[in-house]
């Protein structure tokens, strides 16, 4: 397909590296001509510097013959008049990112059926949403439901005390009797490893496993990963009161933490007690460190940085550590300090990009694909997929299968039962399955179901 970027900020930038990866045809337009020159410099994609709402970049960047066009500028005005300018050109598919809720709420004066735009994302939405899973979940850096919540996919780092240290996975195939659970890859380093029964977990990796809801208090239990402990509160503090601080408040409410909202800005701190029901909001600065233990933070089970500035949200997050809150979690925008924060100690990083990238993707590849999760530390994928009956896969065992190298299946559900697969495991149609996959494989694996 050919594809048109605007906007070479981190979402678009993560969306040319990943699109132009699986073989679609990239144009990126940015009005920053060094950006351009790197994109194109370090991705396989065609560079327009101009202004991405212009009718004669547009023309330049060939937008005539453009199959989906996605405008991603920091700017939400830009983002959808360049959607509408593009609509004029007939193009099949416009998406546009968006900050304001005017634009993205139900009762939204111009909607995306509106602006004729078939998907407007927020990913301040979407990062609300996994910080609050992630907040009452095990020690898992990375988590994503699949399948209407039947199969859990998360991340676990592989402490030197863990119980399957120095284990290969042949020997961790023998415990499925008793946990039944898939490691579908390991990330080691710069590296992300398609493991087979050889291949040994090791002290510092990040693991990525399959497994289904019910399993996972028994599988926290083997990997010394437990949730947090059974009691009648749970207590939470969450840093930042822009709309994701909020949001996340909100959730927690939902889930009957006890939750502090610390907010510098006065003003914001009464417009935030006005929209909360039952959490206590503070006026005070993220590192006023004596204030916050004054208000309990000794006694939090999870910490929640998310103001706009990622230095803040590490460093805050690491002070909790040292006064013995159990869980952190920051928002981190930059890549380049994400695997920095998580080597630091910091439980998880949410990243605003991928969220916006993860959405944007799986509108991209609608048919067969039902859910998608982008995986930020390997650079790969989480695909959902239904078996159509007229593919050529069915009633054979998989081990007879030429499954795509670089992707491995690691749950099949069918109706109300699933199955975390082995060799002699056959397909149906109808079945949804879920494939862990490396972007060089993934066209593969669409065709593979195709």
């Amino acid at each position: 397909m050919k594809i048109l970027v605007v906007g070479s900020g981190q979402v678009g930038y993560f969306l040319c590296d990943r699109l132009s990866r699986e073989g679609h045809e990239v144009t990126l337009i940015d009005h920053d001509e060094a950006a351009v020159e790197q994109a194109q410099d370090r991705l396989n994609v065609l560079g327009v510097v101009g202004n991405g709402a212009s009718a004669e970049v547009l023309e330049q960047a060939g937008i005539s013959n453009v199959d989906i066009f996605i405008a991603v500028t920091n700017m939400d005005e830009v983002n959808i008049l360049a959607c509408l300018l593009a609509r004029e050109y007939k193009v099949n598919v416009l998406i546009a990112r968006t900050k304001s809720i005017e634009y993205t709420c139900q009762k939204a004066i111009l909607s995306k059926e509106k602006l004729g735009i078939d998907l407007l994302i927020n990913p301040e939405d979407a990062v609300a949403e996994e910080l609050s899973k992630l907040a009452c979940n095990s020690k898992a850096f990375d988590v994503a439901e699949f399948a209407d919540g039947k199969i859990l996919f998360q991340g676990y780092r592989i402490e030197p005390e863990s119980p399957i240290c120095n284990l290969t996975l042949a020997e961790l195939g023998e415990l499925r009797g008793m946990y039944r659970f898939v490691v579908v890859a390991i990330s080691r380093g710069n590296t992300t490893i398609i493991p087979h029964g050889d291949d040994t977990v090791q002290a510092g990796d990040r693991i990525y496993i399959f497994a289904p809801q019910q399993e996972l208090p028994a599988i926290n239990y083997l990997l010394k990963a437990e949730q947090i402990e059974k009691k009648p509160t749970h207590r939470a503090f969450v840093l930042g009161g822009s709309r994701i601080g909020l949001q996340v408040a909100q959730n927690l409410e939902k889930l009957h933490f006890h939750t502090k909202l610390v907010e510098k800005d006065e003003a914001r701190c009464y417009k935030l007690a006005e929209l909360l029901n039952k959490t206590v909001v503070l006026n005070a600065e993220g590192l006023d460190v004596r204030t916050l233990v004054d208000e309990g933070l000794t006694e939090a089970d999870v910490f929640v940085a998310v103001t706009e500035n990622d230095q803040t949200n590490i460093l805050t997050c690491l002070l909790a550590k040292q006064h013995n809150v159990r869980r952190t979690l920051a928002l981190v925008s930059q890549p380049e300090l994400i695997g920095l924060a998580s080597e630091l100690g910091i439980d998880a990083c949410i990243s605003p990009r991928l969220a916006a990238a993860g959405t944007i993707l799986k509108f991209v590849r609608r048919g067969e694909i039902i859910s998608l999760t982008a995986v930020e530390d390997s650079n790969s994928e989480v695909l959902e997929l239904i078996v159509s009956k007229d593919c050529g896969l069915l009633a054979t065992p998989l081990k007879q299968l030429h499954f795509p190298r670089g992707a491995i299946i690691g749950a099949i559900v069918r109706g109300n039962e699933y199955e975390i697969p082995t060799g002699e495991s056959v397909l149906a149609a109808g079945d949804r399955v879920v494939v862990f996959s490396l972007p060089e494989a993934l066209q593969k694996v669409e065709r593979f179901f195709a």
